[in-house]
């Protein structure tokens, strides 16, 4: 196994997650992931830190077209004139002309999906932004977005790690050929604690952290986004891609998730979860 580019979009498989960083690290990470060998770099507005991923990739030796860049707006800009003003407000803080990949962050109560996806639509025509995706969204949800998108819908970014089970979600995104982006991938830092993981990680020489990504990563359609506050972490967050898990070894890790795994579900954004 080894990082690929995935779906039509075509996102490097393993990216750097900046949710939760440090506002005063988040520059260094950045700049720090990328001299590492990252090429994927994930932000959002509710972050509150996109100057400070801005500053991070114009420090990087690498350039600005090799790096695939994506944020997210919330709920309360998804009237199309307030989306597309958000996403010109993102582009100025991170300091670039377009981004890889814009993404609708959780799902509006309020305004249908197909209008927010029309300023989508806008703004991927203008060149402003290359992709369109979806985060936090149902079945139905997911498939009232591909109606709408004039381009193929490039990712639902969603929880996914081994205590949670997605199958049918998962399930549901393969079979239309739209990838699924892991976010919390390390399920904020319990799959350090599980048996299960840590005697597999122990037969490959590896951590939990590392199995996690990548059992994420044995799907064909997956990207993991695992997020670290320490530079001496990224290299093992990438050498996770390396390993090969076996078939048992997927199976029982494919056990471990529950409904009850969910962490994050937020009264105020969160939908009714399929």
């Amino acid at each position: 196994m080894s990082i690929t580019l995935i779906g039509p979009a075509q996102i490097p498989s393993m990216g750097f997650g900046t949710f939760q960083l440090e506002q005063d690290t988040v520059a260094d990470m950045v700049s720090a992931a990328l001299a590492e060998g990252f090429r994927h770099i994930d932000t959002a507005q509710a972050y509150e830190n996109e100057e400070q991923v801005g500053e991070g990739l114009g420090r990087a030796d690498a350039r600005r077209e090799d790096v695939f860049l994506t944020t997210k707006i919330l709920p309360e800009h998804f009237a199309p004139e307030a989306f597309t003003s958000a996403a010109e407000a993102s582009l100025k803080r991170l300091g670039t002309d377009y981004v890889d990949l814009l993404l609708l962050h959780w799902p509006s109560k309020d305004v249908p999906i197909a209008d927010t996806i029309g300023a989508l639509n806008d703004l991927i025509a203008a060149g402003k932004v290359r992709h369109g995706g979806v985060s936090n969204f149902t079945i139905d949800m997911v498939n009232q977005a591909q109606a709408a998108l004039n381009t193929p819908l490039a990712a639902n970014q969603i929880e996914l790690h081994p205590l949670i089970d997605q199958t049918r979600m998962i399930a549901h995104l393969a079979s239309k050929g739209i990838p699924v982006e892991a976010y919390s991938p390390l399920a904020q830092g319990k799959v350090m604690e599980n048996t299960t993981l840590r005697d597999i990680a122990a037969a490959h020489d590896a951590s939990p952290a590392q199995v996690s990504l990548a059992w994420v990563l044995t799907r064909q359609m997956s990207i993991a986004l695992p997020r670290t506050g320490n530079t001496n972490r990224l290299a093992s967050n990438l050498r996770a891609a390396e390993i090969v898990l076996s078939a048992e070894q997927i199976t029982q890790i494919d056990a471990l998730g529950t409904a009850k795994g969910r962490l994050v579900s937020p009264e105020t954004l969160a939908p009714k979860w399929d």
